[in-house]
């Protein structure tokens, strides 16, 4: 599958291009959970379409599910930011957060590469952030700056589903999208190594 380079996209208007997995797919969506995650999803997509933020469809998403547990797993670099949408989601939910540093582990035992060699730097922790939140037993988790890596290790590790609030992207200060929509950044990717 290539389809970022369909030019069509027959699919929007309900063309099938994978026969051979769509019934092992709807099958799949048919499973109460899935489906009333779809359901509202959609509810949420054509409601407030170009109508509410990120952070108010997330809120509205929850109290839709049902959801009474939150989980925040943060960096430590964005912990205002963490410390603000806690505050918020608390107006709504009971709300847990859990810093990447967590346990306090030292980078030494696995030999990690640190930001400044010769010093003590205590590595970062999904696999304890989702443990932890685990335990809780939060309904839904919310990553704020997670690294690449550890957010592919909390996913793995939650019980919980999870989304994204804030994608850490420390040069264009967590617009990740602006690597693409800015031409000279554009230009560099494409033609760098």
């Amino acid at each position: 599958m290539r389809c970022s380079l369909c030019n069509k996209k027959l699919c929007y208007v309900g063309k099938d291009c994978r026969k051979d997995i769509t019934e092992e797919i709807i099958k799949e969506y048919l499973k109460e959970e899935n489906l009333k995650i779809a359901k509202l999803s959609s509810h949420i997509e054509a409601t407030y379409y170009m109508k509410k933020t990120r952070l108010e469809e997330i809120i509205e998403f929850c109290k839709l599910m049902g959801y009474k547990k939150i989980g925040v797993a943060f960096c430590i670099g964005l912990e205002n930011e963490a410390k603000t949408l806690s505050k918020i989601l608390s107006k709504h939910f009971d709300v847990y957060s859990v810093c990447c540093k967590v346990c306090g582990i030292d980078k030494d035992i696995f030999e990690l590469k640190k930001i400044r060699e010769g010093e003590k730097e205590a590595m970062c922790n999904p696999i304890g952030q989702a443990e932890i939140l685990n335990d809780i037993g939060t309904d839904l988790n919310i990553m704020v700056g997670l690294c690449i890596g550890h957010d592919i290790l909390f996913q793995k590790y939650s019980n919980a589903p999870t989304t994204v609030f804030i994608v850490k992207d420390r040069v264009l200060a967590h617009n990740t999208v602006g690597a693409i929509y800015s031409k000279y950044y554009l230009k560099k990717l494409l033609e760098g190594d």
